[in-house]
């Protein structure tokens, strides 16, 4: 009924004030203010005293609180003949009752709003279908609930309601997330996203990212992930939101639970299951007391894991959710194995594996525990042919996924699966066996970038043979694996191969991290006789130093944290002691298999292409005062007719990807570089502006991919242009990488900070080796070894160590 007078035009406007207020995500304050507002309406007027009432709800509703939204729309409510509140008010009861699993009630109060739906068509019913898209996702049936939802998006945009937009497109990006549609859940939160930002929907934007987090976690990005969940359980706090802020407490567990951090992981979950108690959330309880049985079982603590899975399992026979079922199973199953209980735990196990509710994660899980079960039973040839499965399992998964960005994280789910295997093949004796499943796990993205075929019968191909590598390159190679109780070294020569039992990896690691923040603080540490430099080399060179030729060629392919060490500083002891770059010329390679299908450099090729000394369009990049130094001292190595020079305001992104890169073989950039650790994609070279784009000044690593060269060398005279982030499998991704998948055959880039003063004294010196016919690892190490032996203060290896080189096709 329509209002009059005064208290018309107070109502629409308090309506309009408290709506904008939840759009905008202050959900406790609408939340009061409605229901104030209704009990200010209760008799004056009821059919406005119905919708505030309907208000207070939702944004009870979105905080996660269901039981008050059941007390707040509960009777007696204002009977009113307008057909949207009552569309509305079953809509968010039956959601409420769905939360709560009370499935009967909620179905009554479903049905009750459909029929009505059935004879009409109005935005409130696009409120309904979202409403019966979450109770889908209560009992588990995902693809009816992202019909609902797409139901609910096509509703939206018909009567142009763009928060209702947003709110369905993050629905369908939450059921892309659950369905393991990893890039299609990127798209729809990217576009939701959009939407939501332009209306300052702050609660919609937490939800997007935390889903986002979730995705990243799910491809294996936990360092980014961990990141968003803390991010989005914050600001889902700051706005009342404790239904959301549970749920990022639980996926930060998760992440914590995957790095074996596993009492902070407890913390979180139980965190978790307090809140998620305390406003009755049915499915965070179920999810939490998983979680919790699990980390249990992760940590040793059977009798906890028990308590947690008997507590679970009564909600989970309510829920009637497959997922949650399987995952309780997977439970007990892990729970019967590690109580040896083989026979049960077997069963168990096979029942997921063959499931056809069983998501890949979870048949994944379930084939990787049962080729641990058939190891610590001795029945090797179980154990080796369901690692085999769980690995095809892991591929299949890997071949859906459609970008680089998805690719390059997502190694890290295999990897508990890899390192198991690896260690089981190399206690059996087949270390060779070995060597080529742990090559098989490196440089996959950038391999199948440059049109490498990685099916696991390539490596087995002839050419791969280790010792025909190591007689094609004229080089020892040293390949590394560093594994969570156990690391390997297989150093290989053109006649025999020979593996040495490593530490841990964090043992490994920690000494890593010391010994570069000694480098990176100037220390002279062959001086001072760094302990970590001494121990690193007697770990990680000394074993097959007797394979070492002096004055030879070493190949590195590193592991995890050694992507991040130039092994050129590690300190030979002895009665003179001395850096390993003394002793050999080195080069970090991706992996033995592209070493295998590389190609000889090219050599007839003379022609540079320099961009350098570019005009500062960024305070946090100034001008390099020894650029134009360096510049010159590179381009005089060149003959007129075989440059190409590009500085200050030339020197931009658009000029370098419009001059056919492709005809260069020598490509040089003297500029800052960026190195962006949560994308490594997103690295880039910063240069002059383009255009009055905002970021039109960098260079970066996604367009760099997208332009094929041929370059005989692309060094980047930049700060960290090796990267800051070293993802599993593929080694350190940023600027480096991003020219070797463009087709470069050797990239040299920095692995911190690089010196202004020391620069241009190593890069002429580079060029001279080149211009006397050395190859590009030859000359970088004569150029490191004239500051190396000077009497100044660049004989530290802060100055010179920086540049590495590294080989691709």
């Amino acid at each position: 009924m329509p209002l009059s007078g005064d208290s018309t035009r107070s109502a629409t406007a308090e309506f309009d004030r408290v709506s904008l207020l939840f759009q905008h995500g202050d959900l406790l304050a609408s939340q009061e203010s409605g229901a104030a507002l209704a009990s200010r309406y209760q008799t004056a007027n009821p059919e406005w005293s119905a919708r505030f009432r309907i208000l207070s709800a939702r944004s009870a509703a979105w905080r996660g609180m269901n039981p008050e939204v059941l007390r707040e729309l509960s009777s007696p409510f204002p009977t009113v003949d307008d057909s949207e509140v009552v569309i509305q008010r079953l809509s968010l009861m039956g959601l409420a009752h769905a939360h709560l699993h009370e499935f009967d009630q909620a179905t009554q109060d479903v049905e009750k709003a459909q029929s009505i739906c059935s004879s009409r068509d109005e935005s409130a019913c696009g409120e309904l279908l979202r409403a019966r898209g979450g109770f889908a996702v209560e009992r588990g049936q995902f693809r009816e609930a992202y019909d609902l939802f797409l139901k609910s998006l096509s509703s939206a945009r018909k009567f142009n309601r763009p928060w209702d937009e947003a709110a369905a497109l993050m629905n369908l990006g939450a059921i892309n997330l659950r369905q393991e549609e990893f890039d299609e859940a990127i798209d729809r939160l990217r576009a939701a996203n959009v939407i939501a930002s332009e209306l300052d929907a702050r609660d919609i934007l937490v939800n997007i990212a935390g889903n986002m987090g979730w995705a990243y976690f799910r491809l294996g990005d936990s360092e980014r992930a961990l990141e968003m969940f803390k991010e989005a359980e914050q600001r889902a706090t700051a706005l009342g939101d404790v239904g959301d802020a549970v749920g990022w407490l639980t996926t930060a567990g998760d992440v914590y639970e995957s790095t074996s951090d596993f009492n902070r992981a407890t913390r979180s979950y139980s965190h978790a299951l307090d809140l998620a108690m305390g406003i009755d959330s049915k499915e965070d309880i179920v999810n939490t007391l998983e979680d919790l049985a699990h980390v249990s079982i992760e940590a040793g603590n059977l009798q906890d894991a028990t308590a947690y899975v008997e507590q679970v399992m009564p909600l989970v026979r309510t829920n009637g959710n497959p997922l949650d079922a399987l995952d309780v199973s997977l439970a007990q199953g892990r729970i019967a194995a590690a109580q040896r209980q083989d026979q049960k735990a077997e069963t168990i196990f096979r029942t997921i594996e063959n499931n056809p509710s069983s998501q890949s994660t979870m048949r994944l899980s379930a084939e990787h525990e049962l080729a641990r079960l058939y190891d610590s039973q001795g029945i090797a040839t179980a154990a080796d042919g369901m690692y085999k499965t769980s690995l095809t399992t892991f591929e299949s998964a890997r071949a859906q996924l459609k970008t680089e960005a998805s690719y390059l994280p997502f190694l890290a789910n295999a990897t508990r699966i890899y390192d198991d295997y690896i260690h089981f093949l190399v206690v059996h004796g087949k270390h060779d066996e070995a060597l080529v499943f742990a090559d098989r796990s490196r440089a996959r993205t950038l391999a199948q970038g440059l049109g490498l075929d990685t099916n696991i019968q390539a490596f087995k191909h002839a050419a791969f043979h280790p010792g025909a590598i190591a007689q094609k390159t004229g080089a020892t190679l040293l390949f590394y694996w560093l594994g969570e109780k156990q690391s390997y070294l297989w150093a290989i020569t053109s006649t025999r191969t020979a593996l040495f039992p490593l530490p841990a990896r964090r043992e490994i690691a920690a000494m890593v991290e010391r010994y570069r923040n000694a480098v990176s603080h100037l220390d002279d540490t062959l001086e001072s006789g760094n302990e970590d430099g001494l121990a690193l080399y007697r770990t990680l060179i000394a074993p097959a130093g007797h394979l070492i030729r002096p004055g030879s060629q070493v190949v590195i392919l590193s592991d995890g944290a050694l992507s991040q060490l130039n092994f050129e500083t590690l300190i030979v002891p002895g009665p003179t002691p001395h850096y390993f770059i003394d002793d050999a010329t080195l080069i970090s390679a991706p992996s033995l298999y592209m070493l295998a299908s590389a190609k000889p450099s090219p050599r007839g090729g003379h022609k540079l292409l320099l961009l350098g000394d570019p005009i500062s369009a960024d305070p946090d990049y100034p001008e390099l005062s020894m650029a134009a130094l360096e510049t010159q001292q590179i381009e005089r190595h060149f003959a007129a007719a075989d440059k190409t020079i590009f500085a200050r305001r030339q020197a931009n992104p658009a000029v370098y990807l419009a001059s056919t890169p492709q005809q260069y073989s020598y490509i040089h950039f003297v500029a800052h570089g960026f190195a962006s650790r949560m994308d490594p994609l997103d690295s880039a070279i910063i240069l002059s502006r383009s255009s009055a784009a905002e970021d039109s000044f960098k260079l970066y690593a996604r367009e760099i991919i997208q332009h094929p060269i041929h370059a005989r060398l692309v060094t980047i005279s930049a700060c960290s242009g090796s990267g800051s982030r070293s993802y599993v499998g593929e080694g350190m991704v940023g600027l480096s990488w991003a020219f070797l998948r463009a087709g470069a055959h050797n990239a040299i880039g920095a692995l911190w900070e690089v010196s202004d003063d020391s620069t241009p004294r190593m890069m002429d010196a580079l060029y001279q080796g080149l211009e006397d016919g050395m190859s590009p690892s030859a000359a970088l190490r004569q150029a490191k070894l004239t500051l190396l032996h000077s009497r100044g203060s660049f004989r530290r290896p802060f100055y010179w160590a920086s540049f590495q080189i590294y080989v691709g096709l």
